[in-house]
């Protein structure tokens, strides 16, 4: 099976291609695991700098799909890109892009189109129609929980006969390592020690997650809770929280922006991934944890829920409650199989491991191509090129 996936998402940076190959591993993640499962994959890259790769059995090619007076329009960029790939089966990253994918299913008639959410919100009412008119030429979407589909079905964005699949939007290579080591060698501590992974914003809710783990230090005196994050919207209203309680300000620890490397380490030194986010595409950092056979103890919200296997490893909390939070906390004193890093592990190695990703998908291409072909786009296809509003490659 031939397969192209497609990246509309032009980099603010346009870092060259080597830089985000690195940078953006579930570019490379998603493709190579589809790879190992038995599909031939090239992966078409929005940049502005024209190149082709080989890199570990799959070809990247990078080029300008967002037009200019220098360079082709994306249409003719694309179409004869795919004349030469021929694939079988158009996989694009990320809901937001309906122009470029009526320009793409014009370019490629009759080869069925699989759209990838990567946390796309429903857009304002007045952009939905050119939504609409993409939801035609497209023949299935892939969500982490189906549940997520609920709303762009409700709207019309996604069409009656739109095939739906619960796939995660990317797996990782983080293993298991051991916990004593990580703990000497990253000098923490805690009975247990917590880690919390995410941007200090209103998303994430950070502010809540104290709160719960300011009630459960009455029973976990000897509690540790290490923060690292990227983005600081909260920052300061954090620190003055944790500067009110004297039991907080002793047991938190801001560590701010780590390396990839440090993040695993810190996941093989702590006893649970901690998150309070209100909604997730699917949760990277959560991922991650449970790639390294970390317990989670996160928001009951539809992709943690699909990610955890509906709580079937680590605890789920109802995003906004502290006492939810602290109630799931209390229970790590109490540890059960679902709490154990090799039934953690053993659930990522089923359901998001590389070789699960790629089956997965691969099963959706197969699916897609039993299924009767979408209508072709109208002959008239609007060539205006929406502005990417969400980052989607990363």
């Amino acid at each position: 099976m031939r397969v192209a996936h497609i990246g509309f998402y032009h980099d603010p940076a346009d870092r060259p291609p080597e830089m985000l190959l690195e940078a953006w591993p579930t570019l490379v993640d998603v493709a190579e695991s589809v790879a190992a499962a038995g599909a031939r994959v090239s992966v078409i890259q929005s940049s502005g700098h024209s190149r082709h790769i080989h890199k570990n059995g799959i070809d990247y090619h990078f080029l300008p799909l967002a037009g200019s007076r220098r360079q082709p329009s994306p249409g003719e960029a694309l179409r004869d890109l795919l004349r030469t790939l021929d694939p079988q089966v158009l996989h694009v990253h990320g809901l937001g892009f309906p122009g470029q994918v009526l320009l793409m299913a014009k370019a490629a008639p009759g080869i069925p189109v699989l759209l990838q959410d990567h946390a796309n919100r429903l857009p304002r009412w007045w952009r939905q129609g050119a939504f609409r008119r993409c939801a035609r030429v497209i023949a299935g979407v892939a969500f982490c929980s189906r549940q997520q589909a609920q709303p762009f079905i409700a709207a019309g964005i996604i069409g009656p006969d739109t095939a739906v699949y619960e796939i995660p939007e990317s797996t990782s290579r983080f293993q298991p390592g051991s916990a004593a080591m990580a703990r000497g060698e990253a000098r923490v501590w805690g009975q247990p020690l917590l880690l919390w992974v995410g941007h200090l914003d209103a998303n994430k809710d950070p502010l809540t997650v104290l709160e719960g783990v300011a009630q459960a230090i009455h029973t976990l005196p000897r509690l540790q809770l290490w923060c690292c994050f990227g983005k600081t919207k909260l920052l300061g209203r954090l620190r003055r929280r944790i500067r009110s309680d004297p039991q907080l300000e002793c047991r938190t620890h801001l560590l701010g922006q780590v390396s990839h490397a440090q993040v695993e380490q810190l996941m093989h030194a702590a006893d649970a991934f901690v998150s309070g986010s209100h909604h997730e595409g699917s949760g990277y950092a959560l991922i991650e944890a449970l790639a390294c056979g970390l317990p989670p103890v996160v928001t009951d919200i539809p992709s943690f829920r699909a990610l955890t296997g509906g709580g079937a490893v680590g605890r789920l909390w109802t995003p906004g409650d502290p006492a939810s939070l602290c109630s799931a906390l209390l229970e790590l004193t109490a540890p059960t199989d679902s709490y154990t890093r090799g039934a953690v592990r053993a659930h990522f190695e089923r359901e998001l491991s590389s070789g699960a990703v790629g089956h997965k998908l691969v099963a959706a291409y197969e699916d897609l191509l039993a299924r009767p072909a979408p209508a072709p786009p109208a002959a008239s296809v609007d060539a205006v090129i929406d502005r990417p509003r969400a980052r989607v490659s990363g």
